[in-house]
């Protein structure tokens, strides 16, 4: 039987169609409204069908091939569902011609009619065929065809098929659609909607995802109405050049800490050797991740990495199968409605394997061991929270040095000017600037820091080695938090000792030495604050003068305050001057004192640590690339919801994470990795920018940052940004508030369940519903109840938090209750959805597909006699051989028995394969809405309840 493929990309809109080419376009602000949805679009049906089998009621299905322009053959394009049991069918999968392949006058459409009796085979008996063209279509009355179908050898005639323009816009006469129950027939009617251009369906999603695969559907609401439904899924160029840009930003950064490294100066031999091997680590790195930068830029093809790539060395930084999902519904007298959802594998390190668990439980494990490596190192043991400190104080010394002259630098400017107002002005910026560089110095971690590294250099001797005596013994340490607390040891330079925990002081040295450095800064500032406020008060007492006085005593005061305006400049300019090089003066001291923290901490990770920080590096950039992409999206989505755009910039958007990752085997490791992908997640903030020019590679993300802080910048066309809310156009920070869920769903769950230990998942949950209610907290604070969308459920927020929170503590097997709250959440909050598995395919479309059709029947009234059909039009795979043209792979699908599955998580009937291979677009994801395996689908026990 003749192939077609199908589109795999779900949007389901429910908007009116017309044809009129005059109809204008919806102005969508900074967005240019290319027409990547389809002009064309036209629904089938049959009449009579004539079939020579028992019952002679054949289970029909329609093949769509189309006629290559640049080929003398025909192309599979597009395949209806079957329909069973019925010599009149009327499929609900319509057929489109989406932007890369569009329909003109002269398409040439043929139409093949099969009997599939046995679905579980590819093969199907020929009942006949019909040829048209797209020309044909649109003269016909209504824009309607009725043709005769003819065997292979045009002898006779085995019934009609009916092809009709979708559009609404107008009564059509009633057709007749058999449902689920035999004997119910449902009329056809389309009733007029306020919008009607077909492309109008497409509101851009951004400039950063390509590809578009469409689907339209036709589904009955309880009223007997009928609603458009179409799916669209896009790839992301994000897929790349996020990973691309973290890899750049990570050499900078090693290359960066290897060059501190260097300059900490003479060190003694001990030390030397430790710095040696630290900066031999990082230049491993530096090259390795060179290599891995130098493929990824000679990649081409798919803008996305397929899952048999995981393991894949060179694509490691890439995450799997990243793809959108959008649905749009119009239905009539009713307002359309949009549904995005992001889908991906989980965030974790394929390549690196899952023998010895995870992200977070390694990390678990390394902290434990790093004491004891401080010791056999001679190091001073740094927790965590000291380490992420030092990498705080370096950072935000870096960012203010320059920021401090910048506005010394203004202040001069406003004193050259002669302006009291201004000289305040920049005063007041420069005090603040440099009063939290002093705070941020005042840290007891520099003190202690710059401290060991005095005891580190060559020439240091004791107190008690100047005094003739050499003890071994351990010298008294303090903690930051409590003096005298703590014991440790200084050895030439540093030697076993206890109270490890803390950081020492070494009291052999002078303490005071760092306190008069950085109080040094302040007395620095007081004088230029001193020396304006004398300029201003002068200022002031002339103007007054000047107001009080007449005739020569004006003319006077006049000559005084314009003669040589240059004095303010030269009275504050050396004591500015002074400022910036104690300034200077300062941050070099902090840095290679903050350096020898990190020089120490990197000494106690050789080599575990090493290996696990590219490891998170891996995991993140793969959770970013996601997260940005989901960003990019809602925002283009959200750039005319003026409540949106308020929640944005006074609170910040909640990303909800589903994952369907079992606690079992190496899906633990997988579920360690993406829990701390997704925690670290909060280091990062998004800006919006106006972009240069609307051309594409000027639209595209910016990452900047180190890895303790990124900043996502999303540059907007020039229109779109001007229509932002001054906040953001101001470059506020916008933050983004991650939360992930997981419950395991397949029969590896089962076993976890029965024999293993599910805690991982049940601290998972507790902890991101505690992060969650925070937020949702927050936002009924700062954001009025009318910014968040209205749905047509009556449930609000705070139900859905009780009921969630009770989900997450009660002890049930699989209960994707907390997933189907954790969703209505996330949509009612703005938020941006996310849904993942391993490879974001089998499990994945099971629960993206099963959550439209929810949506339809929640929100847009989906008849309860459509909903399963509805499920099964989504999640088809197509028939027979996919054309070149769909990039296809082959994907091994093995038997698994689907006995005891409810009925909705099933494949859609007929499409399990006792073994073989089936054929499946390289767009995996229609693996994600349409490839239908029951390999490692899910048991979800409460679903049949549910959604039945």
């Amino acid at each position: 039987m003749d192939g077609a493929p199908e589109a795999r990309y779900c949007v389901v809109d429910l908007k009116e169609l017309s044809g009129c080419p005059g109809d204008e376009l919806p102005h969508v602000t900074g967005v240019s409204c290319s027409p990547k949805m389809p002009q064309v679009e036209f629904s089938l049906a049959c009449n009579d069908l004539v079939t020579s089998g028992r019952d002679g009621t054949p289970n029909a299905v329609v093949h769509v091939s189309v006629a290559d322009p640049h080929k003398d053959r025909l192309v599979s394009h597009a395949c209806t569902e079957v329909v069973e049991a019925n010599k009149d069918p009327c499929f609900l999968t319509g057929v489109t011609f989406p932007s890369d392949c569009p329909a003109t006058p002269e398409t040439f459409v043929k139409l093949t009619v099969y009997d599939v009796k046995d679905k579980c085979q590819e093969a199907g008996r020929f009942l006949g065929g019909a040829t048209f063209s797209v020309a044909d279509l649109l003269r016909a009355k209504d824009e309607r065809l009725s043709l005769s179908l003819r065997s292979s050898d045009g002898g006779y005639a085995a019934g009609t098929v009916v092809v009709s323009r979708l559009k609404m816009g107008e009564m059509e006469e009633a057709e007749h659609i058999t449902t689920d129950a035999p004997s119910q027939k449902c009329p056809l009617v389309c009733e007029s909607a306020s919008h009607s251009c077909v492309e109008r369906d497409h509101l851009l999603t951004g400039p950063v995802f390509t590809n578009p695969v469409c689907k339209v559907y036709r589904f009955q609401t309880a009223d007997s109405k009928w609603m458009l439904v179409r799916e669209q899924m896009e790839e992301c160029t994000l897929s790349f050049s996020i990973p691309k840009q973290l890899l750049a930003l990570y050499m900078q950064e090693d290359m960066s800490r290897v060059q501190d490294l260097k300059e900490l100066g003479e060190l003694s031999p001990h030390w030397d050797n430790l710095r040696k091997e630290v900066i031999t680590r990082y230049s491993g790195i530096i090259s390795s991740y060179q290599e891995t930068l130098a493929e990824m830029e000679k990649m081409s093809g798919p803008s996305f990495k397929q899952s048999c790539c995981k393991a894949q060395q060179s694509l490691e930084f890439l995450p799997i199968n990243l793809h959108t999902q959008r649905m749009r519904v119009t239905c009539p007298r009713k307002t359309d409605a949009t549904y995005d959802i992001v889908t991906a594998g989980a965030p974790a390190a394929h390549y690196q394997g899952f023998k010895g668990g995870g992200l977070h439980r390694l990390l678990s494990r390394y902290e434990a061991e790093k004491k004891s490596f401080s010791t056999a190192y001679q190091c001073i043991y740094y927790s965590p929270e000291h380490t992420a400190k030092a990498q705080e104080v370096l950072s935000s010394v870096s960012l203010l040095q320059p920021l401090i002259g910048t506005l010394a630098d203004q202040l001069l400017h406003a004193a050259r000017e002669h302006s009291s107002p201004g000289l305040r002005e920049a005063l007041k910026n420069l005090a603040d600037k440099t009063e939290q560089f002093v705070h941020t110095l005042k840290d007891e971690l520099v003190k202690c820091a710059l401290l060991a590294l005095h005891a580190a250099q060559p020439a240091y001797v004791s107190k008690n080695q100047k005094g003739g005596e050499r003890d071994p013994s351990p010298v008294r340490t303090a903690s930051p938090l409590a003096p005298a607390a703590d014991e440790a040891t200084s050895c030439n330079n540093v030697g076993p000792r206890r109270g490890e925990d803390s950081i020492p002081h070494h009291k052999e040295f002078d303490e005071e030495e760092w306190d008069r450095v950085w109080a040094s800064v302040a007395k620095r500032l007081n004088c230029v604050i001193a020396m304006v406020d004398q300029l201003a008060d002068q200022d002031d007492r002339s103007k007054q003068e000047r107001g009080g006085g007449g005739g020569e005593q004006q003319q006077l005061a006049d000559v005084i305050t314009s003669h040589n305006p240059g004095d303010w400049r030269e009275q504050l300019c050396p004591l500015v001057t002074r400022l910036k090089e104690c300034v200077t003066q300062v941050v070099d001291k902090a840095r290679r004192a903050v350096t020898f923290v990190l020089l120490q901490e990197a000494a106690c990770s050789i080599p575990q640590g090493f290996l696990l920080q590219q490891r998170r590096d891996v995991v993140f950039s793969q959770a970013l690339a996601v997260l940005a992409c989901g960003f990019v999206m809602r925002v283009y989505a959200g750039m005319q919801d003026k409540g949106f755009l308020k929640q944005l910039h006074l609170v910040g958007l909640v990303a909800q994470f589903e994952s369907l990752l079992s606690t079992y085997s190496e899906e633990i490791g997988m579920l360690e990795d993406m829990e701390v992908g997704v925690a670290d997640l909060q280091r990062v903030v998004f800006k919006v920018t106006q972009a240069r020019t609307d051309h594409l590679s000027d639209l595209q993300p910016v990452v900047r940052g180190r890895r303790d802080h990124f900043t996502v910048e999303v540059p907007l066309p020039g229109p779109a940004f001007q229509n932002m809310p001054e906040e953001i156009k101001e470059g506020q920070p916008l933050r983004v508030f991650p939360v992930l869920f997981n419950v395991g769903i397949n029969e590896q769950q089962t076993i976890a369940e029965r024999f293993g230990d599910i805690s991982l998942q049940e601290r998972i949950n507790q902890k991101n519903f505690e992060t969650l209610e925070c937020y949702c907290k927050t936002l009924s604070e700062k954001v009025p109840r009318e910014c968040l969308p209205c749905f047509q459920s009556q449930t609000d927020i705070k139900e859905l938090l009780e009921s969630l929170g009770q989900n997450v503590v009660a002890k049930r097997r699989k209960n994707v209750e907390i997933l189907w709250s954790a969703a209505a959440i996330c949509r009612r909050l703005n938020g941006i959805r996310f849904t993942s598995c391993k490879s974001a395919k089998d499990r994945t479309s099971m629960s993206v597909t099963l959550e439209q059709c929810a949506l339809l029947r929640d929100e847009h009234q989906l008849s309860k006699d459509f909903f399963v059909r509805a499920l099964d039009c989504m999640r088809r795979l197509p028939h027979g051989e996919r054309g070149e043209e769909h990039r296809l792979q082959e994907v091994r699908l093995q038997h698994v028995a689907t006995d005891g599955l409810p009925k909705v998580l099933q494949a859609a009937r007929g499409l399990v394969r006792k073994s073989g291979y089936l054929m499946a677009s390289s767009h995996e994801q229609l693996n994600v809405s349409y490839l239908k395996t029951v390999q490692q689908i899910f048991i979800f026990s409460t679903i049949v309840l549910t959604y039945k």
